[in-house]
Protein backbone atom coordinates (compact mmCIF):
# COMPACT_ATOMS: atom_id res chain seq x y z
CA UNK A 1 0.00 0.00 0.00
CA UNK A 2 2.83 1.97 0.49
CA UNK A 3 4.66 1.46 -2.17
CA UNK A 4 1.01 1.92 -4.19
CA UNK A 5 1.52 5.61 -2.78
CA UNK A 6 4.82 6.11 -3.67
CA UNK A 7 3.81 5.21 -7.08
CA UNK A 8 0.82 7.92 -6.77
CA UNK A 9 3.41 10.56 -5.92
CA UNK A 10 5.75 9.62 -8.49
CA UNK A 11 3.48 9.68 -11.07
CA UNK A 12 2.10 13.26 -10.01
CA UNK A 13 5.72 14.56 -9.51
CA UNK A 14 6.40 13.49 -12.85
CA UNK A 15 3.51 15.22 -14.48
CA UNK A 16 3.84 18.12 -12.27
CA UNK A 17 7.41 18.15 -13.22
CA UNK A 18 6.50 17.65 -17.04
CA UNK A 19 3.62 20.40 -16.66
CA UNK A 20 6.27 22.65 -15.15
CA UNK A 21 8.59 22.07 -17.33
CA UNK A 22 6.61 23.03 -20.83
CA UNK A 23 7.37 25.73 -22.32
CA UNK A 24 5.10 28.38 -22.30
CA UNK A 25 3.38 28.99 -25.65
CA UNK A 26 5.03 32.36 -27.51
CA UNK A 27 2.91 35.06 -28.16
CA UNK A 28 1.69 35.72 -31.92
CA UNK A 29 4.08 38.62 -33.40
CA UNK A 30 2.46 42.09 -33.25
CA UNK A 31 1.93 42.93 -36.56
CA UNK A 32 4.51 44.74 -38.52
CA UNK A 33 3.10 47.90 -39.39
CA UNK A 34 2.70 48.90 -43.12
CA UNK A 35 5.56 50.75 -44.48
CA UNK A 36 4.53 54.10 -45.03
CA UNK A 37 5.41 55.09 -48.54
CA UNK A 38 7.67 58.21 -48.57
CA UNK A 39 6.39 61.28 -50.25
CA UNK A 40 7.45 61.14 -53.85
CA UNK A 41 10.91 63.20 -54.32
CA UNK A 42 10.17 65.82 -56.73
CA UNK A 43 12.66 65.35 -59.89
CA UNK A 44 15.53 67.36 -59.44
CA UNK A 45 15.18 70.40 -62.18
CA UNK A 46 17.63 71.76 -64.03
CA UNK A 47 18.32 75.60 -62.30
CA UNK A 48 20.19 76.26 -65.96
CA UNK A 49 17.01 75.62 -68.05
CA UNK A 50 15.06 77.63 -65.36
CA UNK A 51 17.61 80.70 -66.09
CA UNK A 52 17.68 80.09 -69.77
CA UNK A 53 13.94 80.45 -69.86
CA UNK A 54 13.13 83.53 -67.75
CA UNK A 55 16.09 85.74 -69.95
CA UNK A 56 14.31 84.09 -73.35
CA UNK A 57 10.65 85.30 -71.47
CA UNK A 58 12.40 88.65 -70.41
CA UNK A 59 13.86 88.96 -74.20
CA UNK A 60 10.53 88.64 -75.59
CA UNK A 61 9.19 91.07 -73.22
CA UNK A 62 11.90 93.82 -73.82
CA UNK A 63 10.97 93.00 -77.96
CA UNK A 64 7.39 93.54 -77.40
CA UNK A 65 7.97 96.79 -75.49
CA UNK A 66 10.11 98.47 -78.31
CA UNK A 67 7.73 97.06 -80.57
CA UNK A 68 5.25 98.71 -78.86
CA UNK A 69 7.24 102.02 -78.32
CA UNK A 70 7.85 101.36 -81.80
CA UNK A 71 4.35 101.89 -83.23
CA UNK A 72 3.55 104.70 -81.27
CA UNK A 73 6.41 106.88 -81.98
CA UNK A 74 5.15 106.18 -85.74
CA UNK A 75 2.17 107.17 -85.22
CA UNK A 76 2.92 110.24 -83.40
CA UNK A 77 5.41 110.90 -85.99
CA UNK A 78 1.79 110.70 -88.43
CA UNK A 79 -0.05 112.75 -86.44
CA UNK A 80 2.64 115.28 -86.29
CA UNK A 81 3.18 115.42 -89.78
CA UNK A 82 -0.13 115.59 -90.46
CA UNK A 83 -0.88 118.58 -88.52
CA UNK A 84 2.33 120.27 -90.08
CA UNK A 85 0.59 119.27 -93.25
CA UNK A 86 -2.64 120.99 -92.70
CA UNK A 87 -3.30 123.60 -95.52
CA UNK A 88 -4.51 127.48 -94.88
CA UNK A 89 -7.11 128.92 -97.28
CA UNK A 90 -7.45 132.11 -98.10
CA UNK A 91 -10.27 134.76 -99.12
CA UNK A 92 -10.00 135.94 -103.07
CA UNK A 93 -7.68 138.15 -104.02
CA UNK A 94 -6.25 138.55 -100.25
CA UNK A 95 -3.31 137.39 -98.33
CA UNK A 96 -4.25 137.94 -94.85
CA UNK A 97 -4.88 135.35 -92.27
CA UNK A 98 -8.19 134.08 -91.55
CA UNK A 99 -9.11 133.11 -87.87
CA UNK A 100 -9.43 129.76 -89.16
CA UNK A 101 -6.16 129.76 -90.48
CA UNK A 102 -5.00 131.03 -87.24
CA UNK A 103 -5.86 127.66 -85.11
CA UNK A 104 -4.41 125.73 -87.45
CA UNK A 105 -0.91 127.88 -87.90
CA UNK A 106 -1.09 128.05 -84.03
CA UNK A 107 -0.91 123.78 -83.93
CA UNK A 108 2.10 124.27 -86.67
CA UNK A 109 3.67 126.33 -83.84
CA UNK A 110 4.06 124.32 -80.63
CA UNK A 111 5.08 121.49 -82.77
CA UNK A 112 7.88 123.59 -84.60
CA UNK A 113 9.17 124.77 -80.91
CA UNK A 114 9.64 120.72 -79.78
CA UNK A 115 10.86 119.77 -83.60
CA UNK A 116 13.60 122.20 -83.72
CA UNK A 117 15.70 120.78 -86.27
CA UNK A 118 12.33 120.67 -88.76
CA UNK A 119 12.51 122.61 -91.47
CA UNK A 120 9.38 123.99 -93.75
CA UNK A 121 8.48 125.14 -97.18
CA UNK A 122 5.25 127.66 -97.69
CA UNK A 123 4.17 127.23 -100.82
CA UNK A 124 1.35 129.87 -102.25
CA UNK A 125 -1.66 129.26 -104.48
CA UNK A 126 -4.30 130.93 -106.41
CA UNK A 127 -7.19 130.13 -108.15
CA UNK A 128 -7.14 130.36 -111.50
CA UNK A 129 -8.86 133.84 -112.76
CA UNK A 130 -6.08 136.46 -113.51
CA UNK A 131 -2.68 136.49 -114.99
CA UNK A 132 -0.24 134.44 -114.35
CA UNK A 133 1.73 136.94 -112.96
CA UNK A 134 -1.00 138.58 -110.46
CA UNK A 135 -1.09 134.91 -109.45
CA UNK A 136 2.56 134.25 -108.97
CA UNK A 137 2.94 137.67 -106.69
CA UNK A 138 -0.33 136.65 -104.68
CA UNK A 139 0.97 133.52 -104.23
CA UNK A 140 4.18 134.61 -102.95
CA UNK A 141 2.02 137.09 -101.11
CA UNK A 142 0.39 134.56 -99.30
CA UNK A 143 3.64 132.52 -98.47
CA UNK A 144 5.72 135.41 -96.91
CA UNK A 145 1.86 135.73 -94.82
CA UNK A 146 1.98 132.19 -93.46
CA UNK A 147 5.79 132.52 -92.97
CA UNK A 148 5.07 136.22 -91.47
CA UNK A 149 2.54 134.58 -88.72
CA UNK A 150 4.38 132.32 -87.36
CA UNK A 151 7.72 134.31 -87.18
CA UNK A 152 5.50 136.78 -84.98
CA UNK A 153 4.90 133.38 -82.71
CA UNK A 154 8.69 133.10 -82.08
CA UNK A 155 9.81 130.34 -84.61
CA UNK A 156 12.79 131.44 -86.67
CA UNK A 157 12.72 133.20 -90.08
CA UNK A 158 15.15 130.95 -91.55
CA UNK A 159 13.40 128.01 -90.33
CA UNK A 160 11.39 128.62 -93.45
CA UNK A 161 11.28 128.65 -97.48
CA UNK A 162 9.03 130.11 -99.65
CA UNK A 163 8.08 129.13 -103.26
CA UNK A 164 4.87 130.60 -105.10
CA UNK A 165 3.28 128.33 -107.51
CA UNK A 166 0.47 130.66 -108.71
CA UNK A 167 -2.51 129.16 -110.33
CA UNK A 168 -0.14 126.19 -111.93
CA UNK A 169 -1.28 123.77 -109.22
CA UNK A 170 -4.80 123.55 -108.45
CA UNK A 171 -5.82 121.60 -105.73
CA UNK A 172 -9.82 121.29 -107.45
CA UNK A 173 -10.88 121.38 -110.87
CA UNK A 174 -13.56 123.50 -112.12
CA UNK A 175 -15.06 127.17 -113.06
CA UNK A 176 -16.68 127.45 -109.52
CA UNK A 177 -16.52 128.82 -105.92
CA UNK A 178 -15.59 125.10 -104.23
CA UNK A 179 -12.94 124.83 -106.71
CA UNK A 180 -11.71 128.26 -106.18
CA UNK A 181 -11.79 128.25 -102.50
CA UNK A 182 -9.84 125.00 -102.64
CA UNK A 183 -7.03 126.64 -104.84
CA UNK A 184 -6.51 129.48 -102.75
CA UNK A 185 -4.45 128.10 -100.07
CA UNK A 186 -1.06 127.71 -98.34
CA UNK A 187 0.83 124.27 -98.27
CA UNK A 188 3.45 123.06 -95.93
CA UNK A 189 5.86 120.25 -96.64
CA UNK A 190 8.75 119.55 -94.15
CA UNK A 191 12.21 119.56 -96.08
CA UNK A 192 14.31 118.96 -93.19
CA UNK A 193 14.42 117.54 -89.68
CA UNK A 194 11.69 115.50 -90.04
CA UNK A 195 12.63 111.95 -88.81
CA UNK A 196 12.09 111.85 -85.37
CA UNK A 197 9.02 114.18 -84.82
CA UNK A 198 7.62 114.75 -81.81
CA UNK A 199 3.62 115.42 -80.42
CA UNK A 200 3.87 118.57 -77.69
CA UNK A 201 2.25 117.07 -74.50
Amino acid sequence: MFASRRSVAAIALTIFVVTACKKKPEPAPAPTPAPVAAAPVAPRVNQDSIDAARRAADAAAARAAADAEARRAAAEAASVRSMLAAKVYFDLDKDEIRDDAKATLDAKVGILNLNTAVRIRIAGHTDDRGSDEYNLALGQRRAASVQRYLVSRGIAASRFEMVSFGKERPAAQGENEGAWSQNRRGEFEIIAGGDMLRMPK
